[in-house]
């Protein structure tokens, strides 16, 4: 019995760690891999970021409020955080973004928008 409640105790504290490792306290690295480029009335383009000019990897570090990519840095200028997802929000560009990031397993999810159309990315981000 006592070997039972010790994993189950530490699958908690596992499970809680990984929780905690997509709620912002910690740097993360995302990685698109998946690119759509939409325009109004014309449908949208796939293919991978660098047929789009995205970055091939993003460090998100909430704390100090940046996404960084290997050219163009932008400030995090709202956080939103609940058991399921951390929603970041930014203007880059003549942009306005959003980075939705799942809780438990780290998927992301990436929309630029302007008045002509809008970007998508989806990717994964794991914890620096």
């Amino acid at each position: 019995m006592k070997r039972l409640t010790m994993a189950v105790m530490g699958m908690a504290l596992a499970a809680s760690a990984a929780a905690a490792d997509f709620d912002g306290s910690r740097k993360l690295i995302c990685a698109p891999v998946q690119v759509m480029d939409c325009m109004a009335g014309e449908g949208c383009e796939k293919g991978i970021p660098g047929e789009f000019g995205a970055p091939a990897f993003m460090r998100v570090d909430v704390q100090g409020k940046k996404v960084a990519g290997t050219k163009v840095q932008s400030d995090i200028l709202g956080v939103d955080r609940n058991e399921k997802q951390l929603l970041l929000n930014g203007r880059e560009l003549g942009y306005g973004w959003v980075m939705a990031i799942d809780a438990k397993s780290g998927e992301m999810t990436v929309t630029m928008t302007n008045r002509l159309g809008a970007f998508i990315m989806f990717g994964n981000c794991t914890p620096l």
